[in-house]
């Protein structure tokens, strides 16, 4: 962090116009993260103490099978927020004992299929536009996170190491 901050003080001194600029929008995306994080830090205490892993793993977890998918998309279509804020939720729920391809399409229908968000592309775009465009997100989507999962699963024990529990009874 100290070295960004001295990157951006440095490249400010060289290019005035553009320095102040860059600041400008770093000092903003700073009072951003400065009021979401705590909210989000929160949020993890009470889902680490509050969510039993037996929850997770029945629901989300290796034999969740198509409805685990399915609950996967639509948790992810509920919140709204930046993307950044749903990580240390997906860690979570991988420490819990959820299946890769579930956590995948959990922050992927985070990135591209919120409700909200869903609401104005059919207010700008059309139900056409918004109709086919879903669908083959919705389409793309859960072969590529069952393909990711595949590719997890034989990365080795190290990149296992969720799957596994060895990490999992410190998050029950």
């Amino acid at each position: 962090m100290v070295a960004s901050a001295s990157a951006l003080f440095a490249m400010s001194m060289i290019f005035q116009e553009k320095g102040e600029k860059a600041m400008d929008i770093s000092w903003e995306f700073f009072k951003e993260m400065a009021f979401i994080l705590p909210a989000v830090l929160v949020l993890m205490g009470l889902f680490g103490v509050w969510v039993d892993r037996r929850l997770v793993v029945k629901y989300l977890g290796e034999g969740s099978g198509i409805g685990g998918l399915l609950l996967a998309i639509l948790l992810g279509t509920l919140p709204t927020g930046p993307l950044y804020v749903a990580f240390p939720l997906a860690g979570m729920l991988l420490k819990k004992g959820a299946r890769v391809a579930n956590v995948m399409l959990f922050l992927s229908a985070w990135a591209c299929i919120k409700i909200p968000q869903e609401l104005m592309e059919l207010r700008f775009l059309g139900w056409r536009f918004t109709s086919l465009r879903l669908g083959l997100t919705v389409t793309i989507l859960i072969p590529m996170a069952l393909l990711a999962e595949a590719i997890h699963r034989h990365q080795g024990p190290k990149a296992a190491l969720f799957q596994t529990g060895q990490d999992s009874e410190q998050a029950s």
